[in-house]
């Protein structure tokens, strides 16, 4: 009986510090849109605190993305399913034919939904879209990611494809299904504002990922981000409406592999984590 109540109170207690942790997923976008963006996103997971990177499988680096990932197979893969090509000076196809999801030049358009402020912008929804051209372009995608990293542990929209329509988001749902990837976050996880910004300096970024480390509560906390470097291919990069791609993108570089990042980290005891982690 002492036993009993010994384990039963030890339960209790184990209990309770579980429910204070904080514990924090930072997921990096876009690795394989250029040479730039791969270098950038390993280095925040060498170096910092990503622990999730999501691979665009039609984008025109992805070939040494891949290389690069296969050198660091514990980072957590996603498959960054793609309906676009949003750069004016950088563009992508998809993996196979889909008439219905390009623009006049065989392109992904720029944008899913009409972008106001750009009037000349092909974006995907402009016109009716076959989903079963969805269907397998996105069988593709995830199959040639699966192919070379086959540890990769869930799928993800790039500029919210998968929402594009009821369609195209049953679908989803349904490959995710079948290919045992979730695209759904655990429910209850918390997704961190106020992070981001084009217009803030890197110094600014560094330090409002400092304020908002300190402020964590108890739970899962989400970020995704961009990482990047104001050099390269990727100082080419932008379209009308952001212009300043690669200084944005050296902002969240510097923050996740900042010093005074890791140090609040460290002191509150902030457990980093993957997706896949997340979803055990």
């Amino acid at each position: 009986m002492k036993y009993l109540l010994f384990f039963s109170l030890f339960i209790q207690i184990s209990m309770a510090q579980t429910s204070n942790e904080i514990r924090l997923i930072i997921r990096s976008d876009d690795i394989g849109f250029c040479h730039t963006a791969n270098e950038a996103c390993m280095k925040v997971y060498t170096d910092g605190i990503s622990r999730s990177v999501e691979i665009l499988a039609t984008a025109p680096w992805f070939m040494e993305a891949v290389k690069m990932l296969k050198t660091q197979p514990n980072y957590d893969v996603g498959v960054h399913l793609c309906l676009t090509s949003e750069w004016e000076n950088l563009k992508w196809r998809p993996l196979t034919h889909a008439p219905s999801l390009t623009d006049a030049d065989g392109y992904f358009p720029q944008f899913i939904w009409e972008n106001k402020t750009l009037k000349n912008s092909a974006y995907l929804l402009q016109k009716t879209i076959n989903i079963n051209e969805v269907e397998r372009e996105f069988r593709a995608q995830i199959e040639l990611v699966k192919k070379y990293l086959p540890w990769a542990s869930h799928l993800s929209a790039h500029m919210g494809c998968t929402n594009a329509t009821a369609e195209v988001k049953a679908l989803t749902e349904r490959l995710s299904s079948e290919y045992k990837l979730p695209i759904q976050m655990p429910q209850g996880t918390l997704p961190i504002k106020g992070f981001g910004g084009a217009s803030k300096s890197p110094e600014q970024k560094e330090q409002d990922l400092v304020a908002i480390l300190k402020s964590l509560t108890p739970g899962t906390h989400f970020l995704v981000e961009h990482p990047g470097y104001d050099n390269g291919d990727m100082k080419g990069v932008g379209h009308t409406g952001y212009e300043n791609v690669a200084y944005d993108r050296e902002g969240v570089t510097r923050a996740f592999t900042s010093a005074a990042v890791k140090n609040v980290i460290a002191e509150r005891n902030i457990k980093l984590i993957s997706i896949k982690e997340a979803l055990e």
